[in-house]
């Protein structure tokens, strides 16, 4: 009986660790240990200012991604307001049966209102913020004041007395004031997210990279899917000038909340969406490589049986179960081949492959 039980208790430290990184991936950071090893290890300056409803001082030297005022901007979204929506009967279409939302308003403030109805059910959210390009943005990040006192403290304001940045590379806070706008409103983003549910973010390349720390902070590392360029068109205007490079694509980030996410695969095929499942409309796709190296000769490793059972699932392993057998069809009189090795096959949405 001995030699099953584990010998050494479990480490408690690390387990805490884990949770506290579940609850708040920005709490946790990197440190060397005392045997000279990297390890996991809590912010603890961070996670107080997490919990606490005012800024809180101390610093020491950690690896971290920090700037000027990312306290306050922990504090602008931790923060209670006292406002409410108004709806808008008037200017409505059917209101009282559409099953859609129309929110006008500061989107920080907006995205506070909803939290407590859609807390953790939201399924999809995409995001197109201001880009910092070094013109002037609009935000206001102090929701403590009320109104009057706001319009009396903020500086410059524009129609709606919402503060107005000039956000010039010259300003010195050119990336801090973008950081900080764009800081409370993914986290609160986050917490409206259902668990299995993702985020997109449009971006160009002036803060792409700040705000790849940002959501790797908020959203955890491990969570990142992809960065996603995506064509604009021609050039932007500043491109057009003294610029040495055309910029014609921007990018989004795509991030999950957890694990719970599964993305599938919707590979391209010749067929419309005449499939469904619980992830939405899909076609099937073609599998077999049609390329110049599409032939067995060229790539032997993508050359195998598929086989499918009585149910029409497929598998490269269970030959033993199977009702037919599927091989690459032949290009020119010689052997095809697969796009895949069988273990990415069965790795991905394997059932939407096409054959006759």
């Amino acid at each position: 009986m001995m030699e099953h039980l584990n010998m050494q208790s479990m480490d408690k430290v690390a387990a805490n660790v884990a949770k506290i990184r579940e609850l708040f991936p920005n709490c946790v950071t990197e440190r060397i240990n005392n045997e000279g090893k990297l390890e996991h290890a809590i912010d603890f300056d961070m996670l107080k200012q997490e919990l606490s409803d005012h800024v809180v001082d101390g610093l020491q030297e950690r690896y971290q991604f920090t700037w000027p005022d990312k306290r306050k901007a922990i504090l602008a979204a931790n923060a209670p307001i006292n406002k409410t929506l108004r709806p808008c009967r008037e200017e409505s279409v059917d209101f009282d049966n559409t099953e859609n939302l129309y929110i006008e308003g500061d989107n920080l403030e907006v995205l506070k209102l909803l939290q407590e109805t859609y807390l953790g059910k939201v399924k999809m959210i995409y995001i197109d913020p201001p880009y910092n390009t070094g013109n002037d943005f609009v935000y206001n990040d102090d929701f403590k004041q009320s109104s009057d006192e706001y319009v009396e403290n903020s500086g410059q304001l524009d129609d709606e007395g919402n503060r107005i940045v000039a956000n010039t590379e010259s300003n010195g806070r050119f990336h801090t004031d973008w950081l900080n706008m764009i800081y409370p409103r993914l986290k609160i983003a986050k917490d409206i997210l259902d668990n299995d549910g993702i985020i997109f973010i449009s971006i160009n390349d002036k803060e792409q990279e700040n705000l790849k720390k940002i959501c790797d902070e908020i959203f955890g590392n491990s969570n990142f899917i992809a960065c996603i360029p995506r064509k604009t068109g021609a050039g932007n205007a500043a491109a057009r000038g003294n610029a040495i490079l055309r910029k014609p694509f921007d990018y989004i980030l795509l991030y999950k909340k957890s694990d719970s996410c599964i993305l599938r695969r919707k590979l391209v095929g010749q067929y419309e969406y005449k499939y469904s499942d619980d992830y939405g409309a899909y076609r099937l796709g073609q599998y077999q490589a049609t390329g110049s190296d599409a032939t067995r000769d060229a790539r032997p490793s993508l050359y195998y049986p598929i086989y499918v059972d009585k149910n029409g699932k497929l598998s490269t392993v269970h030959k033993e179960d199977a009702v037919k057998t599927i091989l690459p069809k032949k290009i020119k009189g010689e052997d095809g081949r697969w796009m895949w090795k069988p273990d990415k096959f069965n790795q991905d949405n394997n059932k939407y492959i096409y054959y006759d």
